[in-house]
C-alpha cells in the first residue's frame, strides 16, 4: 500500500478536472488527478472508434459554447474553434428551413417561404434578441461567487425576460411568440437536449439557458481537431503547471476528517490532502463517500456516430454541405417533441425519433486521414432526444436496435436516397453505455438535474460547488453551474479551495 500526501486530490480527469487542477497549480498548490479508464478526457475525448478507418471522432461532446474565453486565456491553451456559417437546417414536406449564424438574405427568404405574413420571421429576431441580452448580461457572473436570484435579477435589469426564462416554463413563450409548429420545434429543441422534460417544465427552462449562454452569445463553434484537441491542450497545461496524472485509479473510498480528506483506490493506494475535488457524478461522490445518493432525471438522449462515404441527397435538393453544415434537425416539431415525451414517460419508443446532428468534417476535415478526406469521406454526429434510460432497462441491446432503427427512419423520411447506403461504420450509445462507459448516472449527461445560475435569496454565500463537507468540493458538471463543456464548475472549485487559504 502507497500512502502520498498532496494539497487537493481530484477524482476524474475530464476537462473540468483538468482545468481546476492547473488554476491550482499556478496558485502552487500540490495537485493529483486520479482517472480511473486508461484515458484522460471522460466524456470530452476523441477516439478512433471504427477499427479500420482513420478517423478520430469526439464521441460524447461535440460541439464547444460554454467555455468562457477567459479560462482559455487564464490558462494559456493553444485551442481553435471554428464558427459555423450556418445555425441550423429543419426539412419539412420537400422544403426546409434554413436558419444562418447571422440573419441574411437567405434565412430570410427560407423564413418567408415557411410564413409569407412575415410574422414567424420577425418574432425569430425578436425573441433571439432579447435572448441576446440577457447572454450578454449573464455570462461575466458566471466565473463569479453565486449571486442571489433578486441580485441576479437586478444585474441583468431585463424583467420581461427573467421571467420567461426564469420564473414560467419556456412552452408557454414559445407558444406566445410562434404560431408555426415547426419553428417553435426548433427553439424549443435548446431545451431539451439531455433533459426529459415537457415543453412546460421548468428543467427544460434550464436547459434552454445553459445552451444559450455561453461567452454571452450562445454560438456553438466546432472545435478544431475534436474535443480531443482541447484534452490535450489541457493536459499540457496541467503537467507543465506540476500537475500530477495517474490513470487507472479508480476511487474507491472517501474519508474526510477535520484534518482532510483520505482518497483510496481499487489497487490500495491511498492520497491524502487538505481537499477533494470532485470530477464525478454527484450521485458517485456519495456512494465513496457512504452517503444516500441523490436523485436526478434519467438521460435521455441516444448518441450515433455515423462515418458516412459521402453526404446524402436530400428531397428538398438543398446542397447537403448546407444542409449538414449546421444542425440538421428532423421530426422535431413543438408537438412531435410534446408527444414523444408523453410516450416515453409510458415506456414507447418513438417510431420516428425526434433527432438532430451535424456534419463536423464540413467545418474541419482534419479529424479524418489524408485518404478518407481525398476519397470524400464525412463524419455525421446525432442526438436522438426523449429516449431515456428507462426505455432501455428491460433489454439495452434489444432496444438500442429499436432505436437506431428509429433514428434512422427519422432520417430517412427527408432524403432522396436512405442514409444506409452511404453509411461507412456506424456506433451507437444508449444512456446505458453512456453510463457504463463513462461513468454518468442513468447516462444523464450533465451528471445530474441542471439548476438555475444563481442561489436563492437568504442562503449562504456559495460558489455554486460546495458540498457538506468544507474539505470536499464538486468541480463537474454536477455543480451549480455546471453541466456542458465549460470548465467553469472547475475553475469555480479552484476559486473555492483558493479562497480558504
Amino acid at each position: 500500500m502507497n500512502s502520498k500526501k498532496y494539497d487537493v486530490t481530484i477524482i476524474g480527469g475530464g476537462h473540468n478536472g483538468l482545468v481546476a487542477a492547473t488554476y491550482l497549480a499556478k496558485a502552487g498548490k500540490s495537485v493529483v488527478i486520479l482517472e480511473a479508464n486508461p484515458e484522460i478526457g471522460g466524456a470530452t475525448q476523441s477516439v478512433q472508434a471504427f477499427p479500420g478507418f482513420d478517423a478520430h471522432l469526439s464521441r460524447y461532446s461535440y460541439l464547444v459554447s460554454l467555455l468562457p474565453d477567459k479560462i482559455v486565456s487564464d490558462l494559456g491553451l493553444s485551442f481553435t474553434c471554428i464558427s459555423r456559417e450556418v445555425s441550423s437546417y429543419t426539412p419539412y414536406s420537400d422544403k426546409g428551413l434554413y436558419v444562418s449564424r447571422k440573419w441574411d438574405e437567405r434565412t430570410e427568404d427560407s423564413f418567408n417561404e415557411l410564413d409569407p405574413t412575415g410574422h414567424e420571421a420577425r418574432a425569430w429576431q425578436e425573441f433571439y434578441g432579447e435572448i441576446a441580452q440577457f447572454a450578454q448580461k449573464i455570462a461575466p457572473t458566471l466565473l463569479e461567487p453565486l449571486m442571489t436570484r433578486s441580485e441576479l435579477k437586478s444585474e441583468i435589469n431585463l424583467p420581461d425576460v427573467w421571467d420567461y426564462l426564469i420564473e414560467n416554463p419556456i412552452g408557454e413563450e414559445i407558444d406566445k411568440r410562434f404560431k408555426s409548429d415547426l419553428v417553435k420545434g426548433v427553439v424549443l429543441t435548446d431545451a431539451l437536449i439531455g433533459t426529459f422534460a415537457s415543453a412546460y417544465d421548468l428543467q427544460a427552462n434550464i436547459c434552454f439557458l445553459y445552451h444559450l449562454m455561453g461567452n454571452g452569445t450562445g454560438e456553438w463553434k466546432v472545435p478544431v481537431g475534436g474535443m480531443g484537441a482541447l484534452v490535450k491542450e489541457l493536459v499540457r497545461v496541467a503537467t507543465e503547471s506540476g500537475v500530477e496524472i495517474t490513470v487507472n485509479s479508480k476511487v474507491d473510498s472517501v474519508i474526510s476528517n477535520q484534518s482532510g480528506v483520505t482518497v483510496g483506490t481499487t489497487a490500495g493506494d491511498l492520497y491524502e490532502s487538505d481537499y477533494l475535488l470532485s470530477n464525478c457524478a454527484p450521485q458517485l461522490l456519495a456512494e465513496l463517500r457512504g452517503r444516500s445518493k441523490p436523485q436526478s432525471l434519467d438521460g435521455s438522449q441516444i448518441k450515433i456516430n455515423i462515418l458516412l462515404k459521402r453526404l446524402p441527397k436530400l428531397k428538398s435538393g438543398i446542397d447537403p454541405q448546407l444542409a449538414f453544415a449546421g444542425t440538421f434537425h428532423a421530426n422535431e416539431s413543438f408537438s412531435q417533441f410534446e408527444q414523444t415525451f408523453i410516450d416515453a414517460k409510458s415506456g414507447v419508443m418513438p417510431a420516428k425519433m425526434p433527432i438532430e446532428m451535424y456534419c463536423h468534417t464540413l467545418s474541419d476535415p482534419s479529424i479524418l486521414g489524408a485518404d478518407l478526406q481525398a476519397a470524400g469521406y464525412q463524419t455525421l454526429t446525432l442526438f436522438g432526444l426523449h429516449t431515456p434510460a428507462s426505455l432501455f432497462d428491460a433489454d439495452n441491446d434489444a432496444a438500442r436496435d429499436v432505436a437506431l432503427a428509429s433514428a434512422l427512419a427519422s432520417i430517412n423520411e427527408y432524403l432522396a436516397e436512405p442514409i444506409e447506403d452511404v453509411i461507412a461504420a456506424i456506433e451507437v450509445k444508449t444512456p446505458l453505455d453512456i453510463e457504463k462507459a463513462i461513468g454518468l448516472p442513468r447516462g444523464n449527461i450533465f451528471h445530474k438535474d441542471l439548476s438555475m445560475p444563481f442561489r436563492e435569496d437568504l442562503s449562504a454565500s456559495s460558489w455554486g460547488v460546495e458540498t457538506d463537507d468544507p474539505h470536499i468540493f464538486i468541480c463537474g458538471a454536477g455543480a451549480i453551474r455546471g453541466g456542458g463543456v465549460s470548465g467553469i464548475p472547475g475553475h469555480n472549485a479552484a476559486m473555492a479551495v483558493l479562497a480558504n487559504n
